[in-house]
């Protein structure tokens, strides 16, 4: 069983700031991490991992500081890391973002057959989720998103169960191998890494990959050329308002209550009258 992780190094959005003069995020204000979804989905194949056997192997696309999040994914249990960097990835939207990591995808296919690939639900520097499904369309296979649960593994049948989260409830796939998932925080917890995992780790130099090293690619659908996306403008939302405080006798607090609620009334209709 070969699992392949993708992971993605972003700001800590507990800590970054917007740039008021851009409206763009200011990446130097805050340490770049593991996106947290992506931690869940290397935990995830550890775990599957421990029933079935293999390797898990975690790639990355970004600049060269990005092998930090790879030595993360092996100390939470990954075998081997690969990533990809080269100047003609800068600038990629979700679109060329799937494009370079299914090429990367490739070449990993064929020196180990890749049996599955694990994404996290979305990064959240950009909050997207579109470039988990984006891989499997470039690599015709079964996209499976917002997954809390692998059920099973059967690799005679060449099948996985999964229960994956829907609005309005859940439901359970099965689903052909190779394929990708999507998967959410709750599916697992993150555990103690033993320090095996953290002397490899420590000492790991991950595989880098340059545009140079694939076969068959169209720059064109590379970096910002090949992101069509255009982010019009970015701010920071208002803060909500804080709660009225009705006082006075209660006959008062009733005439507030309702004046109150005819004002929201005769704003709600001049909105949909426009």
């Amino acid at each position: 069983m070969h699992i392949v992780v993708c992971v993605k190094q972003v700001p800590d959005t507990k800590i970054i700031k917007i740039n008021p003069k851009t409206n763009t995020l200011d990446r130097r204000s805050a340490p770049a991490i593991l996106n947290p979804y992506d931690a869940h989905a290397v935990q995830e194949a550890v775990k599957i991992k421990e029933k079935t056997g293999g390797i898990i192997s975690v790639l990355s696309m970004g600049p060269p500081q990005a092998t930090e999040i790879i030595r993360k994914s092996i100390e939470i249990g990954a075998d081997k890391g690969y990533l990809i960097s080269d100047r003609a990835f800068a600038g990629a939207d979700t679109l060329a973002t799937s494009y370079a990591l299914s090429k990367a995808l490739e070449k990993i296919n064929k020196e180990h057959p890749v049996d599955m690939i694990i994404c996290g639900k979305h990064a959240i520097d950009g909050d997207t989720g579109q470039v988990g499904p984006g891989i499997a369309r470039r690599m015709d296979i079964p996209p499976i998103t917002n997954v809390i649960e692998v059920t099973e593994v059967n690799q005679k049948e060449k099948t996985v169960l999964i229960k994956r989260k829907l609005t309005n409830g859940y439901e359970l796939i099965q689903s052909e191998i190779p394929c990708l998932l999507t998967v959410e925080k709750e599916i697992n917890e993150i555990e103690y890494s033993p320090m095996t995992n953290m002397i490899k780790a420590a000492r790991y130099e991950p595989i880098i990959w340059a545009v140079s090293d694939f076969e068959n690619v169209e720059r064109s659908q590379l970096g910002l050329k090949g992101s069509p996306t255009i982010v019009g403008k970015m701010f920071t939302p208002p803060r909500p308002e804080g709660g009225k405080r009705l006082e006075g006798a209660i006959d008062e607090q009733v005439k507030q209550l309702m004046d109150l609620l005819m004002e929201k009334k005769e704003l709600l209709t001049i909105q949909i009258s426009k």
